[in-house]
């Protein structure tokens, strides 16, 4: 007989005599509404509004943190449905679902587990556990959900009560699409815009992508000059389509900025195709750095999120592309590093610096501190390999007591899966409610203020952060 799906109501709370506080708490901020601003789910889903095509492409397909723990199985990625670079027909849909089914034991212990349930049981109405023997029915059973009107994306954003989701665009979209959005649903999906691609000097086709910059801007980017008006005049489209923040990938934090001439010099190799690794690292730190000088201009909340080692292995990057799940944490210093940004920007009226991180060691070392001295800063939620019941409570035990509560931007997701968004603001606020439910029974903190505090990290520290 096919096992019941039916998450705890407890689930992720504590034991114990603090778990009743805790209920209370997450009693007063669960049907608070999601806001979404670090968000990478695909625009197209809203500016189209069409039904979800089928189970795997909603629920495995585009989810890195199922598809690499299958991958770390010994799962062939074709089996898995993704596209590969060279046009093959991927896996027939039933089939990766049936694969995904079969192994959803894997996931055991795991945060997509958790949010997969969540989504299973109380988003689709499935009551029976992902299993070889059931997959084909639950295909069917998924498939007929989200063929109903209302779940489409649109209507989802009501159902999930979401106020304000971001989308993460290049500095070369045409935002086309969120004009379209502005028209249909003014205020609710709006761009974040990531000039990455543009800033990294040596990544293939950035010759091209400056020429499509200065397209748009209809701005000359022959020279270092242009190409810095060419990302301010697109920065202000941003501005104008309703962006909130920018969004920053860097393999490390260095926002160090070089002189005219400097960056005049490695601009123009560039454009000539003979630029070294070592100035275009240079070059990456000036331009973070340059983007705080045009944040503290525009007023655009300047997200950055270092230490990551993009497409590790280099057979998935060249058989299915970049961006598929095998990237991997490095260690990552921001205390020299940020120095010079924040020597200038650190106290400035109108500037904020959201800084993530997936390198725990600095959470108490050095971000904690820079939160609790820089009226600039503010410490993002735990993102990607720590956005993790456990990686949620670590965090707060470790920068809580340096930084307090309100040097924090509040939860705010980073996921390119639509459905798992309520499961992950969810469980962001049983995670915090069983933290202050801890900090009320050791008489440490006021059942009164604990509610407060409840509700600012789950929604008003973002508002504050991104939208005051």
């Amino acid at each position: 007989m096919p096992k019941a799906l039916q998450p705890h109501p407890d689930r992720a709370l504590p034991a114990g005599e603090a778990r009743d506080v805790a209920r209370r708490i997450h009693a007063s901020t669960k049907d608070l509404p999601l806001l979404c601003l670090h968000g990478h789910v695909d625009i197209g889903l809203f500016a189209t509004d069409a039904p979800f095509g089928n189970p795997a492409e909603l629920l495995v397909v585009p989810d890195h943190y199922v598809t690499r723990m299958l991958i770390s199985q010994g799962i062939s990625p074709d089996r898995l449905g993704l596209p590969r670079r060279d046009g093959t027909a991927p896996a027939d849909p039933r089939d990766v679902w049936r694969e995904f089914c079969a192994n959803w034991h894997l996931f055991l212990g795991t945060p997509s587990r958790y949010w997969l349930e969540h989504e299973f049981a109380e988003v689709l109405g499935v009551t029976t556990h992902p299993s070889a023997e059931a997959a084909d029915e639950l295909y069917d059973q998924i498939s007929a959900r989200i063929a109903e009107p209302e779940f489409r994306p649109r209507a989802l954003l009501d159902r999930f009560g979401i106020e304000l989701i971001s989308t993460t665009d290049a500095a070369t979209d045409d935002l086309a699409q969120h004009a379209k959005l502005a028209a249909d649903l003014p205020g609710r999906v709006v761009p974040t815009f990531r000039p990455d691609a543009l800033v990294h000097l040596d990544r293939p086709g950035w010759s091209v992508l400056a020429s499509r910059l200065g397209e748009l801007a209809n701005v000359d980017t022959a020279t270092y000059d242009g190409f810095l008006a060419a990302i301010r005049q697109r920065r202000q489209a941003f501005v104008e389509a309703g962006a909130r923040a920018t969004d920053h990938g860097h393999y490390s934090a260095a926002a160090i900025p070089l002189t005219d001439a400097e960056a005049a010099r490695i601009y123009t190799s560039a454009l000539k195709g003979d630029v070294s690794a070592e100035d275009a690292n240079a070059f990456a730190g000036h331009m973070l750095y340059q983007s705080a000088v045009m944040s503290a201009e525009d007023g655009l909340v300047m997200q950055l999120h270092p230490g990551v080692l993009r497409d590790h292995d280099p057979a998935i990057h060249a058989a299915y592309g970049p961006d598929q799940g095998h990237d991997i944490p490095v260690a990552t210093e921001f205390t020299r590093s940020l120095r010079p940004l924040l020597e200038r920007f650190g106290h400035a009226a109108g500037f904020r610096l959201v800084l993530f991180t997936v390198d725990e060691t600095v959470y108490s070392r050095e971000l904690a501190p820079l939160a609790g001295v820089y009226p600039a800063v503010r410490l993002g939620a735990p993102w990607w390999f720590l956005d993790s019941p456990d990686g949620m409570r670590r965090f707060r035990e470790l920068v809580t007591e340096t930084a307090g509560f309100y040097n924090m931007s509040g939860f705010v997701d980073d996921t390119r899966a639509f459905l798992s968004i309520p499961a992950r603001h969810d469980l962001a606020r049983r995670i915090d409610a069983g933290y202050l439910a801890n900090l009320v029974v050791q008489h440490r903190l006021d059942e009164d203020d604990a509610f407060q505090v409840a509700k600012d990290l789950a929604y008003n520290l973002a508002r504050d952060t991104y939208l005051s």
